[in-house]
């Protein structure tokens, strides 16, 4: 332990210690006295009982003289506490600290108590406490100084078997200390409480013999010297100490739920027992530091009522998040370290560490979620969650988020549509960072299955963001993006927890044969590949997307993304599962603030088949029209020990061979291994064979490969 450069000194300073006959009294005492204050040991020499008497006061002040300070001893009752002030003023003139410590028990169970165990412990712990500090008072406030300890207790806290009686009168305390404190403000006089667990006559025979040897009373004593420092700026605190450590203690209230959606609207058992798990949620407990606090919080509840903010089509929630959660979401998402670039989504320490864009569409999620939104949108029938599709999802950010923090959202019922077959409920969802700028938008579309046919409107209104169709042309990038069998286990997670995406059983109930992939992970894969391709893999570049979920994704498909760079820095982008051609985003589309387009990268891994395609380039170099003719993009993956190792792109519409990604849509894409392509090349291995033998693997227009035999026989640069 490093000792403070200065020793904390009471010099001047007349205390007053009460019950200070032995253990913590004693030490607190001790202590002061040591460090230069003069000091009144009160102690009326009784047992814990509070029953025969003795000299113990005198002995405390015969160590406090012994050692050199200056000390005073006073046999009043607490009862009587102006008789132990004045025992102060009439030795030393003034009274600065006031500890009130003298305690006695009378434990019986709540049957058990008598009106006499009662009244005595009242008198000694909460009425002497009140008597002495009102005692001291006006002499603490005409010197403009004072500090005052109450002595609670963990039986005041939590209560404790048998101790009715002592934890109602412990508990008091704090009541007391919290009043005194906010009485005292303006005179410099601080009053604080001390919850100690110590050694003690009054412990003995209670606790166990182990903890009763560590719970040593001169531990607790230097945290009750320094609240009575002038240097402590604390008041109404609730300190707790035993053993040598101290913590401080406070009340928390929960968030709370409104029970009534209207000023003139009743409260009903029924709605109390709905909302119950809200009522006692304490996940967003926050400690309140005065009762004007609790007053001004209820009047802005009842202020939303009377403005019918606070109804069932509206609720608001707090977010919080830090770097496991942007990391947990970028997983969940198909980053990876096997790809260098995503390190800066999963690294906290990355001097670019960044949390992807979409990661923000989680607080609306989660909001709506949790809340009876949609179930009060619709009121002419019930469903449950087999019943609910994702539609729509809309994000858009105002503001650079940071990289951990807490968003309140707002959510509420922005349009319902009658789609006949079923129900659209339109949420918007606004976040707010804690100086209250909107730092997110997300507009969410949610289907209910078989709750149309209401007579609704049938079109949603120009608040809700359009979907923007492809353009009628071939796609300027495409990029493939493997998902794996645990994706959607993973995804969930982050916060969307329906059964639908990792219970069999479940989504077999809903029409599925597996688990289907969230539409929002989907959404997530295919917003972060746009993001490589276009924004500079910059999360600060995004502004907004927008996509449709038109058809469900299984875990483990490859999904391709197709995008169009358009006018106004806009992307669109459709995704389509490869292996069954299915488009499972439509109508989608990023927003960057600025276009950044990477410029692609040579690999450094050199194949045997790199002549092949060398002398590929120079025949295509040689003879354009011929290229040409053929008409079509062609995707070769080559693969080294079953990954792939590199891409070579045959762009023979426009006479172009160059190293992959492709810069637009493949017609074909043939997957082989780099030894095999070779093989193909000189001749020694057949098309046909190495396709029947599933060394050539080929997707898209199968017929358009025969085109290549030409182009594919070398001779040279082998």
């Amino acid at each position: 332990m490093v000792a403070p450069k200065e020793q904390l000194r009471y010099d001047g300073r007349v205390v007053v210690v009460t019950g200070a006959g032995a253990g913590l009294g004693r030490e607190y005492a001790l202590l002061f006295a040591s460090r230069g204050a003069k000091v009144v040991v009160n102690d009326l020499g009784g047992n814990f009982h509070g029953q025969g008497k003795s000299n113990a006061a005198d002995k405390v002040v015969e160590e406090i003289r012994a050692a050199g300070g200056v000390a005073v001893a006073d046999y009043n009752s607490v009862v009587e506490g102006d008789k132990i002030i004045q025992t102060a003023l009439e030795s030393f003139g003034r009274i600065d600290v006031l500890v009130n410590n003298a305690g006695i028990l009378r434990d019986r169970s709540v049957a058990r108590i008598s009106d006499e165990d009662w009244n005595l412990i009242h008198d000694v712990h909460l009425k002497g406490s009140f008597l002495t500090t009102r005692a001291a008072w006006p002499v603490m406030k005409k010197q403009n100084y004072g500090r005052i300890i109450m002595t609670s207790s963990n039986s005041g806290v939590y209560g404790n078997f048998g101790q009715a009686n002592y934890s109602a009168a412990k508990l008091g305390l704090v009541g007391l200390a919290n009043t005194v404190a906010i009485e005292g403000a303006k005179n410099n006089i601080h009053c604080n409480v001390i919850v100690p667990t110590a050694a003690s006559r009054m412990t003995e025979g209670i606790l166990p013999e182990i903890l009763f040897n560590e719970l040593k009373p001169k531990l607790i004593a230097p945290v009750v010297a320094y609240l009575c420092h002038e240097s402590c700026d604390d008041t109404g605190a609730i300190i707790e100490s035993a053993a040598g450590w101290a913590t401080k203690v406070h009340f928390v209230r929960g968030k709370g739920c409104v029970l009534r959606t209207a000023i003139d609207e009743d409260v009903s058992p029924e709605y109390v027992q709905q909302v119950w798990n809200r009522v006692t949620d304490m996940s967003e407990a926050r400690h309140l530091n005065a009762i004007g606090e609790a007053s001004l919080s209820l009047v802005g509840v009842l202020e939303k009522l009377r403005d019918g903010q606070n109804n069932e089509n509206s609720v608001t929630e707090t977010f919080r998040y830090g770097f496991k959660d942007a990391i947990l979401y970028a997983l969940g998402v198909g980053a990876s370290v096997s790809d260098p670039t995503d390190l800066k989504f999963l690294y906290e320490n990355n001097p670019d560490f960044g949390v992807l864009p979409t990661f923000f569409i989680l607080p609306g999620l989660l909001a709506v979620m949790g809340s009876s939104l949609t179930a009060s949108a619709i009121k002419h029938t019930t469903f449950d969650l087999t019943n609910i599709l994702h539609g729509e999802q809309y994000i858009e950010l105002f503001e650079a988020p940071a990289t951990e923090g807490i968003l309140t959202t707002t959510s509420t019922v922005l349009d319902v549509v009658d789609k006949k077959s079923g129900a659209l409920v339109i949420t918007q969802s606004d976040s707010y960072d804690e100086q209250g700028t909107l730092i997110a938008r997300n507009q969410s579309s949610t289907f209910v299955v078989g709750a149309g046919n209401f007579n609704g409107k049938t079109k949603a209104g120009p608040e809700v963001k359009p979907l923007v169709p492809n353009p009628k042309r071939s796609p300027d990038a495409s990029v493939e993006v493997s998902t794996h069998k645990d994706q959607a286990a993973v995804y969930r997670l982050s916060g969307d927890l329906n059964p639908m995406h990792i219970d069999p059983s479940f989504s077999a109930i809903a029409g599925y044969k597996v688990p289907i992939l969230h539409g929002l992970c989907t959404m997530g894969v295919s917003v972060k590949a746009v993001l490589k391709q276009f924004g500079g893999d910059d999360p600060a570049l995004f502004r907004a997307a927008k996509v449709r979920f038109s058809k469900p994704v299984l875990p483990g498909q490859t999904l391709r993304v197709d995008m169009w760079k358009e006018p106004n820095n806009r992307v669109c982008f459709r995704t389509v599962v490869v292996e069954t051609n299915t488009e499972v985003l439509s109508g989608a589309y990023v927003d960057f603030k600025q276009i950044v387009i990477k410029p692609n990268m040579t690999s450094a891994v050199t194949l045997q088949s790199d002549a092949v395609f060398a002398g590929i380039k120079d025949r295509v170099a040689e003879n354009e029209a011929k290229a040409k003719a053929i008409n079509a993009v062609f995707l070769y993956k080559i693969t080294s020990g079953g990954k792939v190792a590199k891409e070579w792109v045959l762009d023979l519409k426009n006479a172009k061979v160059y190293e992959g990604p492709a810069q637009g849509k493949a017609d074909t894409t043939m997957t082989i291994a780099d030894a095999d392509m070779l093989e193909l090349a000189l001749g020694k291995l057949q098309p046909q064979t190495a396709f029947m033998k599933g060394k050539l693997k080929i997707t898209g227009n199968i017929m358009l490969a025969q085109k290549l035999a030409p182009l594919l026989k070398t001779e040279a640069k082998l």
